[in-house]
């Protein structure tokens, strides 16, 4: 199973889940890149949608609603919080960039029951978890106690040399209250630009355990199972999580043999 998508050589649209060998059923992820001045114009189709300005500065347009020069950081590496705008299913949109702009287009299934709004940065928590090196640094953009029908989005800031997303965990059982089925994509920045990072996706049968080595832009998926990441030594990272399933909750179950590291 390939879990790894890697950024394409061409200018705008540089990754797209939709694209990979088997597609996450509930999770879209898009990435693009846009020049000062570029005009990027969309349809949100049956997807509502989560337009995450990760860097740069940019005015959107949306159902009669204009969202004028929002965004502040020019690197996610700024660990400021982002500004980001909803929208519902079956809406047109359109993005100008007025700096150079890269784009996270967050996307699950909608039902049209959220108007548009703006996300500004003071809308967006942030916390610290975990100890030692298992620290990591959160902002929860579209988090499950804000409106929307099935998305949920978080970036996540980890240190050099630590670990995230760990203890494993996973959440592919509808099993609620202990457990929700939600699939999940992560996509990394990493800081120098030129390093790597690993990322473990396996099940508790191993009927998925891979394994991978990703670069800067990549994105790995996670359709089930559990999923810790590690950044080496020396490199920053950065990862924008997609989450959506039939339950927008998420609960989750950690992998029993590490249950001893949860306090």
């Amino acid at each position: 199973m390939d879990l790894l998508l890697k950024p394409g050589a061409e200018t705008g649209q540089t990754l797209d889940t939709a694209s990979a060998a088997e597609p996450l059923e509930y999770v879209r992820f898009r990435h693009r890149r846009m020049g000062d001045g570029e005009v990027f114009e969309d349809h949100s189709e049956d997807h509502e949608l989560c337009l995450v300005l990760l860097s740069g500065k940019a005015t959107v347009h949306c159902a009669g609603e204009t969202f004028e020069a929002i965004g502040e950081r020019m690197s996610v590496f700024e660990q400021a919080p982002p500004y980001a705008v909803y929208l519902p299913n079956d809406t047109d949109f359109r993005v100008e960039a007025l700096t150079e702009v890269e784009l996270g287009i967050c996307g699950a299934p909608g039902h049209g029951n959220h108007a548009p709004r703006l996300i500004e940065p003071r809308d967006i928590k942030q916390s610290t978890r975990g100890e030692g090196a298992n620290v990591r640094h959160v902002h929860d953009i579209l988090p499950e106690t804000q409106a929307a029908d099935s998305l949920l989005v978080v970036e996540v800031y980890t240190p050099a040399g630590n670990w995230s997303s760990y203890p494993p965990h996973k959440h592919d059982e509808d099993n609620p209250p202990h457990e929700t089925f939600l699939e999940e994509s992560y996509y990394h920045r990493l800081n120098p630009a030129g390093g790597f990072g690993f990322q473990r996706v396996y099940t508790d049968d191993r009927l998925i355990d891979e394994t991978m080595a990703f670069s800067d832009g990549n994105c790995v998926l996670v359709p089930r199972g559990y999923h810790p990441v590690g950044a080496p030594y020396g490199f920053d990272l950065y990862y924008l999580n997609v989450m959506a399933g039939p339950k927008r909750e998420w609960k989750f179950t950690t992998d029993p043999d590490f249950a001893w590291l949860v306090k």
